[in-house]
């Protein structure tokens, strides 16, 4: 019997609150395509072995697991890992996230709607506002819940006992993660990016369940330009399906799958109009010097946080761009890909070579 799923949400009109909750569509479509156990799962080797170990230990204990914090880049897994401990667990999930956690009464009302062993999902989890991390520490800890009764001089403080259960938090940004909650997580693993051959089997997967026939080295170019994510693999796949559908036979071969990506505006290396875009400002605009981080939001029309939780990440790790002290410049990569001729060393890039000296030469 599979474990139930709820999704859960505080009362109210916020962004947050609509974001998640027109996340449901979405859930439900990939219900099919997420692995339901460890073994199903794609990738992530050392973070598979050690959970593995600790779902074992828990199981042979008869226990509920240990909470668990996942970080990484969006779209590696850690949602499906959360369904995964739960479904290991045979326990039942409920997913929240972060901002939709306003007030302390929310997650008080969700720790105590809990069943022993049930397994809580919070996405997100340091963006949890200060007064809910507060009241999460006693439950993760003791498994307690405190509860101020009143006010002024009459108040009273009640503490309930809570069944034993498993949170489960994901993060994109550890460093934001406040260390009080950070320690009492008692597993703490980061997922990286998958290779290449990992995303292909993972397309070759999500195509049998999509009914699309995709042969190996077509399966091979969507991987090559899904940047490592398995959810931008699965996107890319489904616009390719569309493609072939439409313009093609129905069959997604290399031919097809480079044709479809270009359609709908993805280059051999990943990236998007967006990046793109991003790279040209870098390029021809600003001719090589550094640009701030504000500066290079307000030229794209996004916000500082998108630019660098979004598209910079993947832009630099591939070595289009470089972040200095006195901004982004781009890559010498970045240059070739969009066929343009490098820029002579700037007398920028030779002070920053250079170490600082009391006597100018």
């Amino acid at each position: 019997m599979s474990p139930r799923k709820e999704i859960i949400s505080s009362e109210g009109t916020s962004e947050e609150t609509h974001a998640l909750e027109a996340s449901l569509a979405e859930e439900r479509f990939e219900e099919g395509i997420r692995p339901r156990h460890l073994h199903e799962f794609v990738g992530q080797e050392i973070v598979r072995a050690h959970l593995e170990i600790v779902l074992d230990a828990a199981r042979a204990r008869g226990q509920a697991v240990d909470h668990l914090l996942f970080a990484g880049p969006p779209g590696l897994g850690k949602t499906t890992l959360a369904g995964i401990v739960a479904a290991e667990m045979g326990a039942n999930l409920r997913i929240t996230s972060g901002p939709a956690l306003a007030r302390g009464g929310d997650i008080a009302a969700l720790l105590t709607g809990l069943a022993e062993g049930d397994v809580l999902f919070i996405d997100e989890i340091h963006r949890l506002n200060r007064a809910v991390e507060e009241i999460l520490y006693p439950a993760m800890e003791d498994f307690e819940l405190d509860i101020v009764l009143g006010k002024g001089p009459t108040a009273r403080s009640v503490r309930l006992e809570l069944p034993r259960f498993t949170l489960v938090g994901a993060t994109t940004r550890t460093g934001l993660v406040t260390g009080p909650l950070r320690d009492r997580f008692g597993f703490v693993e980061r997922l990286d990016l998958y290779s290449d051959d990992e995303l292909q089997q993972i397309v070759l997967k999500t195509a049998r369940i999509l009914n699309v026939v995709a042969d190996p080295e077509g399966a091979q170019e969507i991987a090559r330009r899904s940047r490592g994510t398995p959810r931008l693999a699965i996107r890319l796949l489904r616009r390719v399906r569309d493609f072939v559908e439409v313009r093609r036979e129905g069959v997604i071969t290399r031919e097809s799958a480079r044709e479809g990506c270009e359609m709908f505006g993805v280059d051999e290396l990943g990236l998007d109009r967006l990046d793109r875009h991003l790279l040209e400002l870098l390029c021809k605009r600003y001719h090589g010097q550094p640009v701030g981080l504000a500066s290079l939001a307000i030229s794209v029309g996004e916000e500082p946080e998108t630019v660098e939780d979004v598209y910079e990440p993947y832009l630099l790790q591939r070595g289009l761009i470089l972040r200095t002290p006195r901004g982004r410049i781009a890559g010498d990569l970045a240059y070739r890909h969009l066929g343009l001729a490098p820029p002579e060393l700037s007398t920028f890039s030779r002070d920053e070579e250079l170490p600082p000296t009391l006597f100018p030469t």
